[in-house]
């Protein structure tokens, strides 16, 4: 079994035995969706692209692409940040 498997295997059973929310061990992005106008991303690494019709975001395990037209980043911190406008499609891509 590789390193990586064997690491995540691990991470996977802490979670469990500790009953500590995934986010917390694994460092899982926690997203949030009001209706289609309000997205709230916590646990992400960077903003890789930011137009009005498209905003990229680079988390831990993956890259999130976030749809949609009047896109506009309300505010960022180390933590979270919230993204409005019409949303039309989250993607997930690696």
């Amino acid at each position: 079994m590789r390193a990586k498997q064997k690491q995540d295997q691990l991470k996977n059973k802490i979670t469990s035995v500790t009953g500590m929310p995934d986010e917390v061990i694994l460092g899982a992005s926690v997203i949030n969706i009001l209706g289609y106008h309000k997205l709230y991303i916590e646990n992400y690494r960077g903003i890789l692209e930011y137009t009005s019709c498209l905003i990229r975001i680079q988390t831990k395990q993956t890259q999130i692409r976030v749809v949609g037209k009047k896109l506009k980043i309300e505010y960022y911190t180390n933590l979270e940040m919230k993204i409005t406008g019409d949303i039309c499609s989250i993607e997930f891509c690696k």
